[in-house]
């Protein structure tokens, strides 16, 4: 028999891993985004997964966007990221959630399909020519002289680097918990990892634990909708990518549905509190507090008598159910008679049960604003390592991670986005300047500025910077410039289009009692609070036909600029004198020790955190305003 031999001169190891210059740990959303980002500016990016069928899991619920998740998933893909693509390619139902407020609470929303979500966000990163793929473990990083330069797998690959991002979600030392069981894991029928919170410890990080949580699904064929109330889509989908997606028709969406909980469910969950790993002290991660299990809603709030549970589909083609509102990690027998006491569950089949788990994430104090590690060089962090909850959450640090990943390799300036900039500046300076000791979730509340950072303006926010650095297309910068032409358009017509009395006083009497008795331009005529543009050009024929052809979003946006003008440039001059502060930049190897008068607080926290500017040093919490004038004086001098 002849073989044949083929001597290439390389080893199997450099033969299957050239160096490469990001390798990015963990395939999830922030993972999936930390790729995208690095690969499309140009790096060559190793992801590594320890399951390629895992990819972009939705590990809790299947759904994308909320209240200020939307505005960061609108975010992302002004910048050029794929999780607005994505979910818009697998969305089941949407919603565009508080309508009924101002635009700066409007929160895109969108219940996904679980399965196809996962399939594009993977066929997306196949389609990426500078993404490669690996099915492994990372246990250890290759560190040399405080830098990273790469990863050893479980196989015992040694793969180089130029800079590592780490997105490990739960799996650093994941536990999970139903009832007194305890099983080792990241996810559900998934293995934990190890080694790398040990070694990152020993190069002087500080690490802790977190807990999260997801409820039992159910058999959606074994449940009674009669019994609750349907909740549909909305009539108009947005969507969240500003490109040309195709997306679902209103008419094709799935419904959700509601139901609640009683007094007699919550006594059968009580039963079950002396089993409680929450209640036993075996759990030690604290959990979200915005996203309490139902065991911790029914103990806080006692005197409520039921809470509301949204019934979710998982997708076209399963008939599994979610079961949003009822997280657990109480004895799945205990899980399963409470949940049939429920209305329209009498009969309901569990799938599995709810679990709890904790996992390892290090203090994001210990970053700078690329989300780079203080202590070692060119490693970076995303996602729940940082100590954040939700997809949304997770996928902007990864795009942030990436970005600036490749950006200092190629020895470029950071990229950095301030709070008055994007719900992404807010979140990074929020972590990095105050630390949590729970899971962080994204709020409105959370961003001062929120009137500037709408839904509907990301793209012109972000679209034009990120082309600037190499990463949005030419296409979307093209959309971006003709929205702004168009939305300027429609602004002057308005600003010059007569309404009179006889057009506008019928529909003003019907929704208002107000009358006008002169002849009024269109856009001042918006600054009434009651007023659309809708009923305007319904009112006024000769407006109708000048907007006939505009595109929806343009007309809103108009809209928006001209009603909320004062708002806006209020903020804006708000965000000027707030600039004054973040500009005054404090040097690298500022001694602390000596402002002697200090707070002792304040001292701990400028040493530990180091702030850049004066503005970040004033968000750190124990920080007074004290301090920071004692520091402005120092740094003046």
């Amino acid at each position: 028999m002849n073989c044949l031999v083929f001597n290439t001169g390389l080893s199997l190891q450099t033969y299957m891993f050239p160096k490469y210059n990001v390798i990015v740990v963990g395939a999830g959303h922030a993972g999936c985004e930390a790729a995208a980002a690095a690969a499309n500016m140009g790096s060559k990016v190793l992801l590594v997964t320890m399951n390629m069928q895992t990819i972009a899991q939705m590990s809790c619920n299947p759904a994308m966007g909320g209240i200020a998740k939307g505005q960061i998933v609108r975010e992302i893909d002004a910048m050029g990221g794929y999780s607005g693509i994505v979910t818009d390619l697998s969305t089941i139902q949407f919603r565009m959630l508080n309508k009924s407020k101002g635009p700066a609470m409007w929160s895109p929303r969108a219940q996904n399909d679980r399965h196809l979500f996962a399939s594009k966000w993977r066929e997306m990163l196949e389609n990426t020519p500078n993404v490669d793929f690996y099915q492994d473990s990372v246990n250890e990083l290759i560190i040399k002289n405080n830098k990273a330069c790469g990863v050893i797998t479980s196989l015992g690959h040694k793969i180089e680097a130029d800079a590592v991002i780490i997105t490990s979600g739960t799996f650093l030392n994941g536990i999970i918990h139903i009832g007194e069981k305890q099983i080792g894991g990241g996810r559900v029928a998934e293995k934990a990892a190890s080694g790398i919170t040990e070694q990152l410890v020993s190069f002087g990080l500080e690490s802790d634990r977190l807990k999260t949580g997801t409820p039992p699904r159910v058999d959606g064929r074994s449940l009674d909708y009669s019994k609750m109330e349907e909740q549909k889509g909305d009539e108009e989908i947005v969507g969240f990518s500003y490109m040309d997606i195709p997306r679902i028709k209103a008419a094709d969406q799935c419904s959700c549905h509601i139901t609640y909980t009683d007094s007699v469910v919550h006594d059968i969950l009580r039963t079950g509190f002396d089993r409680s790993p929450m209640y036993q002290g075996r759990i030690e991660g604290v959990g979200p507090r915005y996203c309490p299990s139902i065991e911790d809603k029914i103990n806080r709030f006692a005197d409520r008598e039921r809470h509301q549970l949204f019934v979710e589909p998982e997708g076209w083609n399963t008939v599994e159910i979610y079961v949003n509102g009822f997280s657990t990690s109480l004895p799945e027998e205990v899980q399963y008679e409470a949940l049939r006491r429920v209305p329209g569950f009498e009969k309901a089949r569990m799938f599995r049960p709810g679990y709890a788990i904790e996992y390892d994430y290090f203090q994001p104090t210990q970053l700078t604003y690329t989300l780079e590690t203080k202590a070692i060089h060119n490693l970076y962090f995303a996602g729940q390592i940082n100590g954040t909850t939700g997809y949304e959450e997770a996928a902007c640090q990864g795009i942030m991670a990436g970005i600036n990943a490749h950006l200092k390799i190629n020895e470029k300036e950071p990229f950095i986005l301030k709070r008055s900039d994007a719900y992404i500046g807010v979140l990074i300076d929020d972590l990095i300047s105050k630390g949590t000791n729970e899971p962080y979730r994204m709020f409105t509340s959370r961003a001062e500025f929120r009137t500037l950072l709408r839904q509907d303006n990301a793209d012109l926010r972000l679209t034009e910077i990120s082309h600037k650095l190499g990463f949005a297309s030419a296409d979307r910068l093209r959309k971006v410039e003709e929205k702004t032409n168009e939305v300027a358009n429609i602004k002057t017509i308005l600003s010059n289009q007569t309404i009179i009395p006889e057009e506008v006083n019928g529909f003003l009497t019907s929704i208002d009692s107000m009358v006008i008795t002169e002849k009024q331009k269109a856009s001042k005529l918006l600054l009434r609070p009651n007023i659309s543009l809708n009923q305007v050009i319904e009112n006024c024929a000769e407006l109708k036909e000048k907007l006939v052809d505009k595109e929806i979003d343009h007309l809103e946006q108009a809209e928006i600029q001209i009603k909320y003008e004062r708002y806006i440039e209020k903020e804006k001059e708000i965000v000027d004198r707030m600039l004054t502060l973040e500009n005054k930049m404090i040097p690298d190897n500022f001694d602390y020790d000596k402002l002697s008068a200090l707070s002792i607080e304040a001292l701990q926290k400028f040493k530990k955190i180091r702030p850049l500017t004066i503005g970040q040093a004033s968000r750190i919490s124990g920080v007074n305003p004290s301090d920071i004038q004692i520091l402005m004086v120092f740094i003046g001098r």
